[in-house]
């Protein structure tokens, strides 16, 4: 098949949010710039990596990785090419940055925020550390290199309530996201684990968004529906779901799963959009919120990086920033694989 009808046999399905739905005919416009990005990036001996938030045309046409953080850091740390383009929202590309200090790093998106990295700067975490000493200061990987700099160790919703459980310290700052440290809260007394734990007041707004008393009516509407949740939720929404994880670990629930239960997913529609590609059938119900900043990022940016960088796409970090970024990273990846174990 040439490029747009293979586009077209991977997208067809997509309905979620607004990048759907996906002709043929658009799989036709978008061909010939899939077919130049991919061109350059092997030209360059570039990887691209891309988190299930973005546009599925990028995940599909032009991705290399595609997953969560924590996957797509180790994507990052293992990678050979010389040139990494990041997909998604600047903390990521920092963080890739800091593992690979040689490679050039590229974000194609414009609009590079986060609601919830941009809640907390490096002051902030100097200010609440010594407010709080003898605290050990967590970080979800949400946040600048600045702000990992300045923290013991990063998490993922992936590996956040092992790595808090696992950590020495029995006082713990969690930052930036509350409603996530509000269920580390919980999660750590289901488990019988006792750690005073304190919280920032940031959060991510899509996530924020879903309200629990929808959730209810939902659930009471169809019988049989499973609640999937991302741990950026609510601690009413996490109390009602039938699984809790990571976008990855609810991608590997959801090809596990052959119960034929309809799903409401509580995530960004991002991964709605990857599992209706990836895994045909499944049917999804309710509602469903978009990151405006994961979604800037375009085809047309992708190439724009790849062809022309300018300045401001290029992601630096000074080298005694990267120091302690680093040190919190891989903190991440040592008690991680502890858990392992």
């Amino acid at each position: 098949m040439n490029t747009a009808e293979t586009l077209y046999e991977k997208l067809k399905n997509v309905e979620s949010g607004t990048s759907g739905p996906y002709t043929l005919e658009r799989c036709r416009r978008m061909a010939p710039l899939v077919d130049e990005i991919n061109r350059l990036k092997k030209a360059q001996n570039a990887v691209i990596l891309v988190h299930s938030y973005v546009h599925p045309e990028i995940t599909c046409g032009v991705g290399d990785f595609t997953g969560d953080s924590y996957q797509l850091s180790k994507d990052a740390k293992a990678t050979t090419a010389d040139v990494i383009v990041f997909v998604a929202v600047r903390f990521m590309a920092e963080t890739a940055k800091a593992l690979n200090p040689d490679k050039e790093v590229r974000i194609p998106s414009r609009l590079n925020g986060c609601s919830l990295a941009d809640c907390i700067t490096g002051a902030d975490v100097r200010r609440l550390k010594a407010e709080h000493p003898g605290f050990a200061f967590v970080c979800y990987i949400n946040t600048s290199a600045e702000v990992k700099a300045e923290c013991d160790v990063c998490v993922t919703s992936s590996n956040v309530y092992d790595i808090v459980q696992r950590i020495p310290s029995d006082r713990i700052y969690f930052l930036p996201d509350k409603l996530m440290g509000e269920n580390v809260q919980d999660e750590m007394k289901r488990r019988g684990v006792a750690k005073d734990i304190r919280l920032y007041e940031g959060n991510c707004y899509v996530h924020a968004e879903y309200d629990a008393e929808r959730v209810r009516r939902l659930r009471a509407r169809h019988p049989g529906l499973k609640i999937l949740s991302h741990p950026e939720c609510c601690r009413e929404i996490i109390a009602q779901s039938d699984f809790v994880a990571s976008t990855s670990g609810l991608m590997d629930y959801m090809r596990a799963d052959r119960t034929g239960s309809a799903y409401l997913l509580l995530t960004e529609c991002g991964l709605a959009a990857r599992a209706q590609m990836e895994l045909p059938g499944k049917v999804f119900i309710g509602p469903c919120f978009e990151c405006k900043y994961m979604k800037s990022n375009t085809l047309e940016d992708v190439r724009r990086v790849l062809a022309s960088p300018e300045p401001e796409d290029i992601v630096e970090i000074s080298p005694e920033v990267r120091a302690g970024a680093l040190r919190c990273i891989d903190n991440m990846f040592k008690y991680a694989e502890q858990v392992k174990d």
